[in-house]
């Protein structure tokens, strides 16, 4: 959530923060702001809204000229989303400004001690209470600006990614970050700064990726130099080569990120299992699990920590990884598992699972489980990440960006990650036989081909769509490896159409939910030819007697469903523990396209970030 974009160099900064900050739009944000220095003077514009009406504002109040730019999207936390709570933020002097990620906890008791010493607000956010301390400390005693900022970081409590810049050090930007990530592009005789490398990918391909309690002193005269914030020293900086490209994160002819990125889950599947599956030689190769199979084959349990999307994901896993490897797996949502004193066991193990790498939450499950001693493997998108950096070992899935913020092939992934551990695992501990061990592999490698069938019942799920766009609640039901695509379909459906939706196993509907059919409430239900299906049939017929409106999810050919739906969706047959990977594309499609009819942001639905980095 948030987005900053810095730039100093000989290029004109206000088109690179302008492109940079569109680029970041897809984390969620209220208001957008930017702050130009021409070599005299500092220029600042700012406004609720999009980034289109800070184009609009910046091109009406003030001149664009100018080497030395920072802009920002924010989303709210302290103060409403208005022109004045928007970054950037002026020092009550005006030589210093700030944009800035997070959330500083203690900023109330800051605030109160700079206004005894004369400092005054404009606006409420903690940002501005950042701000005056920095100066406050600058100006009590005599230090630079990197200093100062030193010095105040280590007096704030909370998460922070910060670009300050002053007008009495007119080539130098500092950047610093904890708990929000922030990335330096080096260039020729220039520099950006950006929440991920989006932003400055067309420019430069070198990147530096501060760690937590880390700050940059960039300038053009200078070497780059990064510092511990805590103690002072000098780190060395790693320089990585960037993997993305910027057609990666371009629509490429789709109307939406969202629409795109569903379309590309055939090729990213592959992608994800591509040098791990090797059906003709017989064997699932994953290196971070590889180097650690015996920590995985002796653990008396497995933990996943997750958050949203992932977490639905992480249940898809532990359904798998109880059938094929019978080791018992306990699912946790990491907002939950940080705070309520966890029980970890000698020969636990912690997956921690996140696309982005930067969830705050998982984040911190994962440093309270490595601080009791378990061990913790990462699943994650984003090479270079937070969460890939801070585990013992893992695997990346192979998506490339997700720009939508409604998670699809980010889903799809990991269970493809998860689905591979668990075939290795099996086989590591003989719980499955070779020729059965084979068979998944072969069908495995299937499944993208599935993908791309299921995605050509696009125009028939339009059709369904428009009967269903206005509708007020949804209830998504489904059974065993089904289940989690069922509360996975209902976050889909409310995060972006914003139709209250709720997802349930089959069978729980006659302990509540029942309560709420009638012939006003359509009910999607998960319905392959597989092991629970008799079940999900009589559940079906419960729902028809009540007079709910059925969409149902079946196999090819189905006939028995057809008879009770009001519409049928098909799917390919595949094993019961592939069929989330291919079962989550109608429901995708679905709520895409009633998003779509109700005139609603797909890619930036209200109230929504596509990485929460705070709490």
């Amino acid at each position: 959530m948030c987005g900053i974009v810095g730039y100093i160099g000989h290029r004109e900064a206000y088109p690179v923060v302008i492109k940079g900050l569109q680029r970041l739009e897809y984390r969620g944000y209220d208001s957008a702001g930017i702050v130009l220095y021409d070599g005299e003077k500092m220029k600042l514009a700012k406004t609720k809204g999009k980034v289109s009406d800070l184009e609009n504002k910046a091109e009406q109040e003030i001149t664009l000229n100018g080497n030395i730019g920072i802009g920002h999207t924010r989303w709210a936390t302290h103060g409403v989303p208005n022109d004045v709570n928007s970054h950037p933020h002026y020092s009550n002097s005006e030589e210093l400004v700030i944009i800035h990620n997070g959330i500083i906890e203690n900023y109330e008791p800051l605030k109160q001690e700079l206004i005894k010493r004369g400092y005054t607000f404009k606006s409420d956010t903690d940002t501005e209470v950042l701000i005056n301390l920095i100066e406050d400390v600058q100006k009590t005693n005599g230090f630079k600006l990197g200093k100062a900022v030193q010095v105040a970081l280590n007096q704030v409590v909370g998460a922070y990614a910060i670009c300050v810049f002053d007008v009495k050090k007119p080539n130098e930007i500092i950047a610093a970050r904890l708990g929000s990530p922030l990335a330096i592009g080096i260039g020729e005789n220039e520099y950006f700064v950006a929440s991920d490398a989006s932003p400055f990918i067309e420019y430069t391909n070198n990147a530096i990726y501060l760690e937590d309690e880390e700050m940059a002193i960039i300038r053009l005269d200078k070497e780059l130099k990064i510092r511990k914030i805590k103690d002072d020293s000098l780190v060395d900086p790693y320089v990585q080569e960037l993997q993305l490209n910027l057609e990666q994160i371009e629509k490429g002819g789709y109307d939406h990120f969202m629409l795109k990125e569903i379309h590309e889950q055939p090729s990213v599947i592959r992608d994800t299992f591509r040098g791990r599956l090797l059906t003709d030689q017989g064997i699932v190769r994953m290196a971070g699990l590889e180097d650690n199979i015996e920590k995985f084959t002796k653990a008396s349990r497995i933990i996943i920590v997750a958050c949203g999307t992932s977490w639905h994901a992480g249940l898809v896993g532990e359904y798998l990884i109880e059938e094929f490897a019978r080791i018992p797996v306990e699912v946790e949502y990491a907002s939950e598992f940080r705070y309520r004193n966890p029980i970890i066991n000698k020969g636990d193990i912690v997956i921690a699972i996140s696309q982005s790498g930067e969830t705050a939450d998982t984040l911190a499950a994962i440093k309270l489980a490595k601080s009791q001693g378990a061990f913790v493997f990462g699943v994650c998108n984003v090479v270079g990440s937070s969460i890939s950096r801070e585990t013992h070992a893992g695997a990346y899935t192979h998506a490339g960006p997700e720009i939508g913020v409604a998670s699809t092939k980010a889903f799809t992934t990991q269970i493809t990650v998860l689905s591979l551990m668990a075939l290795r695992l099996a086989q590591a501990k003989g719980q499955m036989s070779n020729s059965d061990f084979v068979r998944h592999l072969v069908e495995m490698e299937q499944i993208p081909g599935k993908v791309a069938e299921a995605l050509k019942a696009n125009q028939h799920i339009i059709d369904i769509a428009r009967c269903y766009k206005d509708a007020t609640n949804c209830l998504y039901l489904g059974r065993g490896f089904n289940y989690p695509v069922a509360i996975e379909g209902a976050l889909k459906l409310k995060e972006i159409s914003y139709i209250h939706a709720e997802g349930y196993p089959a069978a729980e509907m006659k302990h509540g939910p029942i309560a709420l059919i009638d012939e006003h409430m359509p009910v999607i239900v998960i319905a392959p030819k597989q092991s629970h299906y008799d079940k999900v049939v009589s559940n079906i017929q419960e729902i028809k007697a009540r007079s709910g409106k059925i969409i149902a999810v079946v196999t090819k050919g189905d006939e028995q469903v057809r008879a009770l739906a009001d519409h049928v969706i098909e799917i390919p047959e595949t094993n019961e523990s592939l069929s989330p990977i291919v079962s989550i594309i109608p429901l995708q499609l679905l709520s895409y396209h009633i998003a779509v009819m109700r005139g609603c942001n797909v890619d930036q639905p209200r109230n929504l970030a596509k990485s929460v980095t705070v709490e």
